[in-house]
């Protein structure tokens, strides 16, 4: 395997306009993915995410495009600002699917990175497992949710 990108598709019951807003907004974000979000969601701001109470991940808003396209960079550690040549890009792609939504995520820049075979082994499949569990939760959550 590469571990150049790392991709997940997933049906949601839910509104393009509403998987949008829950992608996107930090109020929905938390709900389903990290335990605080805080960030604009507006191209170039930067913001952060934390998981556990403790592991820091600051992130840069890359592209917003209602109800297509939501991208950001993110980077583990505290005080660095995410750009091309040190994070990861991370954007749910959203499509019409009769009621509901189509989301494909994708998250690459993996082998820029520049880490070792083992150490980028590890993390790309860390993070094939946690897509796994926090799409499951997006997927329960957001037909929930109402969009702004």
């Amino acid at each position: 395997m590469e571990y150049g990108k790392l991709e997940r598709e997933i049906r949601i019951d839910a509104s393009p306009d509403v998987v949008f807003d829950v992608v996107s907004r930090p109020e929905h974000i938390r709900m389903w993915w990290p335990d605080e979000a805080s960030f604009e969601p507006e191209p170039g701001t930067t913001g952060e995410l934390v998981f556990g109470g403790h592991a820091v991940e600051q992130i840069t808003v890359v592209e917003v495009d209602p109800p297509r396209r939501f991208a950001i960079r993110w980077i583990a550690g505290e005080g660095q600002v995410p750009d091309e040549d040190n994070s990861l890009l991370l954007t749910f792609d959203l499509e019409p699917a009769g009621d509901g939504t189509v989301l494909r995520l994708t998250e690459s820049g993996w082998r820029e990175k520049g880490w070792e075979a083992a150490v980028l082994e590890e993390a790309f499949h860390d993070h094939e497992r946690g897509w796994d569990l926090f799409l499951s939760r997006l997927r329960d959550y957001a037909p929930k949710a109402v969009a702004r």
